[in-house]
């Protein structure tokens, strides 16, 4: 019997759902910066901890991840209970993540310095079982997407409510914390910042976990997942290691997004801009916020022209695009803070003098290459997370297996993996200039710190954007590639729908062409 294509063909989420979802990457962004942007500073400043150590282990953690990842996402592909594959462990996930930094922050700085060998180890511990709670939740915003919509035109926009998720997280945080850090003496190096800050984002991050979970409550269930919903995938270690080398577009995607990721994981570290508005421009508490919201404002035109480039020419070409702009706007900067001298106010960044506003050219140019720069990179990060999907369902289209959870946190790993490795670098660094603590807003200029800033807020950003763009030349997965598979994929659904074997209907239905044919039972 023939039968029409099916009007499932496009799988389309609600406007409230593609809000809401999303918000999942805002509640994990709460703990980026709580833990990532804080946690070398905490080690060696609060629990007096070696900086070396307290930076390297954010890195050396990561191998504990090499093996974490992999089982979670495993778990995930073969999850499909009563509450869905992807709402349980956003959940536990995020419950996970709050008890460990609750005690972390809140309760490690009271063993005492006699016993240091415990401080390291409840350091250590606690880190470890975050991870696990990061992991848990992380996976779920990029194997989510595969559920939520499939849509060509819609998929884009994930960019922008992700963005405005990641915003409501860790911009909240990035406010919030130069705020909670006047209260205390010592800034961000003071066991009072830790207790008052933990709290606050934990609770930040518990609803936007609640509203993310709402968004995904309709989709997260069997008839969305991949091309047979009622089967779970259960596949072998080895297997998974041949899909990776096979699927070359989420290879080619883990670099770009690790890339994407490094650039605004380094520049936007705290002890970076400390340094920077602080010890370098002598104004931290002037220069910090207005910078930061100059870039947010910037940024807004720049996550409508990805979604619109995406939606007419695909979302590789939209990242090539502005990733591009990033790197030019750069080279800008980098000249700007080549020019920067110590006492001359002619090459400092100046933004309110003693009678008001009190700008110099310096200072325009810097937020016109900055900012330009800035908005085409913040719109971009977050990119390489909707392709994803993409990656996902290439992988159902070229092999029927629906694995989302695998793929999620391979690339999850990657991008933890760079986002760890900001803290090293920005440590070891340091420790180049003779430091042995990892300097905040307070600290004096110490020489040498200019040429550390330039390397660390521009050079290896655009060393990263550069990588970014060699990977992308190669990616395959174009718009109009990415039509083809989502019609493939939906011609056998539907036939596996009406009774046709999945081998059956992995061999009919191959090409644009294919599906052009009824189906048949």
């Amino acid at each position: 019997m023939n039968e029409k294509k099916s009007s499932g063909a496009v799988n389309r989420a609600k406007p409230y759902q593609l809000v809401l979802f999303p918000l999942n990457n805002g509640a994990t962004n709460v703990y980026y910066v709580l833990v990532l942007s804080y946690i070398a500073t905490f080690g060696s400043k609060v629990l007096a901890l070696s900086m070396i150590f307290a930076s390297v282990m954010v890195t050396g953690m990561r191998l504990f991840d090499a093996v974490t990842d992999p089982i979670i996402g495993a778990l995930m592909d073969r999850t499909n209970g009563k509450f869905g594959k992807f709402r349980p462990f956003m959940v536990i996930g995020n419950l996970i993540m709050a008890v460990s930094i609750l005690v972390l922050y809140c309760l490690t700085p009271l063993i005492p310095e006699s016993a240091m060998f415990l401080r390291y180890a409840a350091f250590v511990g606690l880190y470890a079982v975050w991870v696990i709670g990061y992991t848990f939740q992380t996976s779920c915003t990029r194997s989510g997407q595969t559920v939520l919509t499939n849509d060509p035109k819609q998929r884009p926009l994930f960019t922008i409510f992700n963005t405005v998720g990641s915003l409501l997280g860790m911009g909240a945080m990035q406010f919030f914390a130069p705020i909670l850090a006047k209260n205390y003496e010592g800034g961000y190096g003071s066991a009072g910042f830790f207790r008052m800050l933990a709290p606050v984002g934990i609770v930040i991050s518990i609803l936007l976990t609640l509203l993310a979970v709402i968004g995904i409550w309709e989709k997260d269930q069997p008839k969305y997942f991949g091309i047979g919903g009622e089967k779970t995938e259960k596949l072998k270690v080895s297997e998974y290691i041949q899909i990776i080398k096979e699927n070359k577009p989420m290879q080619r995607l883990m670099v770009a997004g690790a890339g994407c990721k490094l650039a605004l994981s380094i520049a936007t570290n705290t002890t970076v801009l400390c340094m920077l508005y602080g010890c370098m421009m002598g104004n931290y508490d002037g220069l910090y916020l207005p910078m930061m919201v100059l870039g947010y404002v910037f940024s807004v035109p720049f996550f409508l022209l990805t979604v619109r480039t995406s939606q007419k020419k695909g979302q590789k070409a939209s990242l090539i695009r502005y990733v591009s702009v990033a790197l030019i706007c750069y080279v800008g900067v980098f000249i700007l803070l080549l020019l920067w001298k110590q006492g001359n106010a002619a090459f400092n960044l100046s933004l309110l003098g003693e009678g008001g506003l009190s700008v110099n050219v310096y200072t325009v140019l810097f937020i016109l290459l900055f900012g330009i720069g800035y908005g085409a990179y913040y719109a971009t990060a977050d990119m390489p997370i909707p392709m994803v999907a993409d990656c996902s369902d290439y992988e159902t289209y070229q092999s029927g297996k629906y694995i989302p959870g695998i793929m999620g946190t391979l690339f999850s790993l990657v991008d933890k993996l760079v986002s760890s490795l900001s803290a090293t670098v920005v440590g070891v660094a340091v420790s180049f200039i003779g430091l042995e603590s990892l300097p905040t807003q307070y600290d004096p200029y110490t020489p040498g710190m200019n040429v550390v800033v330039i390397v660390l807020f521009c050079v290896i950003p655009m060393i990263a954007w550069a990588a970014t763009l060699i990977a992308m030349k190669g990616y395959s997965l174009t718009g109009e590639k990415m039509k083809e598979i989502q019609a493939v994929n939906a011609a056998r659904r539907d036939a596996i729908a009406g009774g046709m074997k999945p081998e059956d209907a992995m061999r009919k239905y191959v090409t644009l062409a294919d599906v052009a044919e009824p189906f048949e039972n």
